[in-house]
């Protein structure tokens, strides 16, 4: 008879281990390595170029913001929450949202809980990492990345897509922060917040990420209806083109 041991060493491997709940995972596949994988697949061929030639009244996008325990990656800051939007144009998809804490397993500092509302319980409560990438990744799945001074947001996106699935953001991102630049620049300085002030958008809610998000979507479709009516750009290259000369 085939030992048992054998057909799922993975299980006897944590069992021998003490780890009683990734034995279970174990015999049930191991849903780590599925979501690592889509995530990867989700990575391939989002930069086509026939993309560029999509008119923004027909551009489909994820307006994201993310929240993190600070501002620094390279010193061990990690992401505490998704939130994101999606438009078709200049329409804002309202019933399109999500939403979602995660555990990245770091500590909750004080003055991040203050400032966002996330406290240390619904960190420790929330999903693991990998899986908040992974359903982040499939809510977006193809579209168009944006995101308020996104450099912040990329970055954290990338050392945590690096450090569970080896793998950089490939999509396609535009930063409301550079269109706003070149539309107003004369301006003194391009914060959300000022922008948000400047457009005549309530400012409810900062820095919770669904809402940040929500509203930094009011800003991008009221950019790029700004950018066709008096710059004359009509698609997704032509706003790169137009973004150029900053």
């Amino acid at each position: 008879m085939r030992d048992p041991r054998q057909t799922g060493a993975g299980f006897w491997k944590s069992l021998r281990m003490g780890d009683l709940n990734s034995a279970v995972a174990s015999m049930r596949g191991n849903p780590s390595a599925q979501q690592i994988a889509f995530i990867r697949s989700q990575m391939r061929d989002q930069r086509r170029p026939e993309v560029l030639g999509t008119p923004l009244k027909e551009l489909e996008t994820v307006v994201f913001d993310l929240e993190t325990t600070g501002f620094s990656y390279q010193h061990g800051d990690v992401i505490l929450s998704f939130g994101a939007v999606k438009t078709h144009g200049t329409t804002i998809l309202q019933d399109q949202c999500f939403h979602l804490v995660v555990n990245s397993g770091a500590a909750v500092p004080s003055d991040i809980t203050r400032l966002t509302g996330i406290t240390q319980s619904m960190v420790d409560d929330a999903v693991p990492l990998t899986e908040g990438l992974h359903d982040f990744m499939a809510f977006v799945e193809g579209r168009v990345l944006i995101a308020h001074a996104a450099g912040h947001d990329k970055a954290f996106l990338n050392a945590a897509l690096w450090k569970t699935s080896k793998v950089r953001l490939t999509h396609r991102l535009l930063d409301t922060m550079m269109i706003a630049r070149q539309l107003y620049p004369d301006l003194p300085e391009h914060s959300l917040d000022l922008l948000l002030h400047q457009a005549g958008i309530p400012i409810e809610g900062r820095h919770d990420a669904l809402k940040d998000a929500l509203m930094t979507a009011r800003l991008w479709t009221s950019y790029i209806e700004a950018v066709q009516e008096e710059e004359g750009v009509g698609t997704l290259g032509d706003l790169y083109m137009y973004l150029s000369r900053l």
